[in-house]
């Protein structure tokens, strides 16, 4: 899909647009869907919010988070010069697997850029939609549970935005590592949560600072880790697991239009409208339910979150993390690592 520059005020409605199929038929059941287990499809309900039976997973499954985690792929996708990812893949990657594919649009996106390859996307939530490309489909997957794929499968593992959903990263990395064939990458997109300005220190009472902390706090009594994408930890795990070549790419992505740049002023509208879709549901279950927040004090907290979410003179930006790896080809490294 080619994202091309637009009015800002059509953006967001012309990106979804595009997408109205997906949107749409997310609410149609698939025959494998309809097959699925009750234990699957029926969802927790906290405050007009459902969630997966997953009880330590706390982002929403319905329809408003959804089309947030389709605008944030837009926002990515757009920052990245629509470029889905950046390892040295293409087109020789047949197995693909993306891990924790939300709505399944990078899976459904790269089975229709690559329709040579056989694209599998899991997670936790049956969200996906029922008609997709004829070389994708989705399982319903608990990625911290033992892998069943064979050794040597996947040419190409894709991860993006579980941060604060994972409690043991190594583990995780292991294990595709393990599924990953000899000369196949690994590619991980994080965003750091700490949404941020970047002309001014806000101080640790600024609403952007207590609203983190607090989901922080929450997080980290869950037992997942929050920060795994500072100081370097992706690729410090990567290597750990087995991986070579790591590559670490570290951006600040702008929130709302303030920026110069043309680009960078549409990926600003772009992740605004993310946040904006977002933020009660990055809350509630953690705030609430872990926190022991009431759920006033949440809507009120997400109120001033968008409001200076909206201030062009904080500048607000967040770090987007991108690191790739490659999985040794045994002999051949191993030649290697001799003659040098």
């Amino acid at each position: 899909m080619s994202l091309r520059r637009r009015q800002e005020g059509t953006l967001i409605r012309e990106m979804i647009d595009q997408r109205g199929a997906v949107l749409t038929l997310r609410s149609i059941v698939s025959s494998s869907t309809a097959s699925l287990a009750d234990s699957i499809t029926e969802y927790r309900r906290l405050h007009g919010r459902t969630y997966t039976q997953k009880v330590d997973y706390w982002g929403p499954n319905d329809e408003r988070q959804n089309e947030g985690l389709d605008i944030n792929h837009y926002c990515m996708t757009m920052f990245l010069g629509d470029k889905l990812f950046l390892s040295p893949v293409g087109k020789t990657s047949h197995m693909v697997l993306d891990v924790g594919t939300g709505t399944g649009i990078w899976a459904i996106d790269f089975a229709d850029e690559f329709p040579s390859a056989e694209v599998i996307g899991v997670d936790v939530s049956p969200i996906q939609p029922g008609w997709v490309p004829p070389n994708c489909k989705f399982q319903i997957d608990d990625i911290e549970q033992p892998w069943t794929w064979p050794a040597d499968y996947f040419d190409f593992v894709h991860i993006r935005n579980l941060e604060g959903c994972v409690s043991d990263w190594q583990a995780v990395y292991e294990q595709a590592y393990r599924c990953t064939k000899p000369g196949g990458y690994i590619e991980v997109k994080e965003h750091d949560i700490q949404i941020r300005s970047q002309i001014q220190d806000l101080g640790d009472k600024h609403i952007y600072n207590t609203w983190i902390k607090a989901l922080l706090d929450a997080i980290a009594k869950l037992g997942k880790v929050g920060l795994q994408c500072r100081d370097h930890g992706i690729a410090k795990n990567l290597e750990a697991a087995g991986f070579v070549d790591v590559v670490e790419n570290k951006w600040p992505v702008p929130v709302g239009p303030w920026a110069n740049n043309p680009l960078l002023k549409e990926v600003g509208i772009c992740s605004l409208e993310f946040m904006d879709q977002s933020l009660e549901g990055f809350g509630t279950f953690l705030l609430k339910e872990v926190m022991g927040w009431e759920y006033a004090e949440i809507l009120v907290a997400a109120s001033e979150v968008r409001k200076a979410l909206k201030d062009p003179s904080l500048q607000t930006v967040f770090d987007l993390h991108l690191v790739y790896a490659r999985k040794p080809e045994a002999e051949a490294d191993s030649e290697a690592d001799t003659e040098s």
